[in-house]
């Protein structure tokens, strides 16, 4: 008699990240979703956790005067599992978490590689306004069912991929945004050239992109002028816009 499957342990949000200069109200949440495995139901490594870390401390202190809280997800287990898609489901889950803590905010799902998918899966949340998702992981073209994007209107959606990624294919990302723009026209998606999946080679530029979306997204701010023109430009234009070196550096200044 085989052995039944354990119930999966519950998804957690990590403590809130904050600055010490921030605001005592929060006003918008990021949701920070990490990668993952295609089919796993073990746990997820500490490491997963903890490189998030940086990050969300970089977009904490981007959001500082605005009110702006971060929170990593610990997802029940550390793969999308086909139909299941619990990575989406605990995203969606983490969004009902951010309500009861804080209220009525925007919030923000920021995901990379399978948390990328997460995101843009579970966008369709009522507290979610828009979707930043890098090097997401998508199916293959041959999949029956495409992916789906009626979710992501009425979100501003971005999309961001290297180049040379050899893990998960960024012509499968051109082509969810291609369909995700014509349900929805707030969406842009930016290359960052000779860059893998991880974006380490321009990560200043990732970073300074990623919080100049989050602040435009959840707190009304002014894009920078390469976001603007992306979230404007028809296809392909605004779908294959080059993330420039030195991107951020004169930002708001």
């Amino acid at each position: 008699m085989g052995q039944r499957a354990l119930p999966l342990p519950a998804a957690r949000l990590g403590r809130a990240v904050r600055t010490a200069g921030a605001t005592d109200e929060v006003s918008g949440v990021v949701l920070l979703l990490p990668d993952g495995e295609a089919d796993s139901r073990r746990r997820p490594s500490t490491l997963s956790y903890a490189v998030q870390l940086p990050f969300a401390r970089t977009l904490a202190r981007a959001g500082e005067g605005d009110g702006l809280a971060v929170h990593v997800l610990r997802y029940r287990c550390r793969g999308w599992n086909a139909g299941d898609a619990h990575p989406a489901e605990d995203a969606a889950w983490a969004a009902d978490e951010v309500q009861r803590l804080y209220g009525d905010v925007p919030v923000c799902l920021v995901g990379h590689g399978m948390g990328g998918r997460a995101a843009l899966r579970a966008a369709g949340h009522g507290a979610v306004t828009s979707v930043l998702a890098m090097a997401p992981w998508l199916p293959e073209r041959t999949a029956a069912e495409p992916e789906p994007v009626k979710q992501l209107m009425g979100r501003r959606v971005l999309i961001v991929h290297g180049t040379t990624d050899e893990r998960t294919d960024p012509e499968l990302s051109y082509r969810l945004a291609e369909r995700a723009k014509k349900a929805n026209r707030d969406t842009c998606r930016f290359e960052v050239h000779s860059d893998g999946h991880a974006l380490r080679q321009h990560r200043s530029e990732v970073v300074a992109l990623a919080a100049d979306f989050v602040r435009g997204s959840l707190f009304a701010r002014s894009y920078a002028r390469p976001v603007a023109d992306a979230l404007a430009a028809p296809p392909p234009l605004g779908l294959r816009m080059p993330l420039a070196a030195g991107f951020g550096r004169s930002l708001r200044h």
